[in-house]
């Protein structure tokens, strides 16, 4: 298979690209500054150049805050990007696969979101990456999966357990959000699921994978500190109002895998296990 990675050195791009070296797969892996995906003319040029089997648009705008009053720039990179993507695929034939965000829901929710849950965002942000499903969907309805995340960790780039990593050698506590609910999802393992379902032969729709389980920050941090040999009691909880933010955060980001396993995939690892995986071998912080 030959496939196109857009996104390339964020986290999920260059885990994605660290699977597919030597698997016998061709592979071309963009950054930002390779491929501009609000420019039609590049993609077009892109896409008619790799003839890829499979996209995955790891590419995205994701300054959540930023993302408030700058609402045209993530529109840009997570609505029309992607939409460019899917109708040049459609011209030259090929898969996409999009990657989407809990920040479609509400966060208002108590039990797992699964995908024919109403949406409803309450961010810029959310509402950029749900205006990118539609025009996926829409432009390449057969050929093309939208897979939403959450809470995903594993650089390279900031990300929250590489910062849990580094403020525990620098504070003797630290104060983290209890009150938001989650599934945090190891970027590698993210990767290998959008790898087995672009080689799967799965109608094209919308998808959740995350690692198994919720967690809130708090729990988060927690078994970060555990993990390492730290004290997890130096892990003291607050609430999300205690940190104001303009974009506001979901209180809910659990998200079902419960379609993604029923079409034949491998079902997530509970994320201690993947985090557990991750610290192992993560280099120093």
């Amino acid at each position: 298979m030959r496939w196109l990675v857009t996104g390339g050195g964020g986290q999920l791009a260059t885990r994605a690209v660290d699977l597919l070296d030597g698997s016998g797969d061709d592979v071309v892996a963009l950054t930002s500054r390779d491929l501009d995906i609000t420019d039609a003319a590049a993609v077009e040029r892109a896409v008619a150049d790799v003839r890829p089997d499979v996209v995955l648009n790891a590419a995205a705008y994701t300054a959540v805050d930023a993302a408030e009053t700058d609402e045209a720039t993530a529109a840009a990179v997570n609505e029309d990007g992607p939409r460019l993507l899917a109708e040049a695929l459609a011209r030259h034939g090929g898969r996409l696969l999009h990657v989407s965000t809990d920040y479609v829901f509400d966060g208002a929710a108590d039990t797992p979101y699964d995908i024919g849950d109403p949406t409803g965002p309450r961010t810029a942000y959310g509402r950029t990456k749900l205006a990118g499903e539609q025009r996926v969907r829409a432009a390449l309805p057969d050929r093309s999966h939208v897979v939403r995340t959450a809470w995903v960790y594993g650089g390279p780039g900031a990300n929250f357990v590489d910062t849990m990593r580094r403020l525990e050698g620098e504070r003797e506590t630290v104060s983290v959000v209890a009150d938001q609910l989650g599934c945090p999802t190891w970027a590698r393992d993210l990767a290998a699921g959008l790898l087995e379902l672009g080689r799967a032969d799965v109608p094209g729709g919308v998808l959740h994978f995350v690692n198994a389980g919720q967690a809130s920050w708090h729990d988060l941090a927690r078994e970060v500190f555990r993990l390492v040999g730290a004290d997890p009691g130096r892990v003291e909880p607050t609430d999300t109002a205690s940190f104001p933010r303009p974009a506001p955060r979901p209180a809910w980001s659990v998200l079902s895998t419960r379609a993604w396993v029923a079409a034949g995939l491998t079902a997530p690892r509970p994320w201690r296990d993947a985090l557990a995986a991750y610290l192992a071998a993560a280099p120093a912080v």
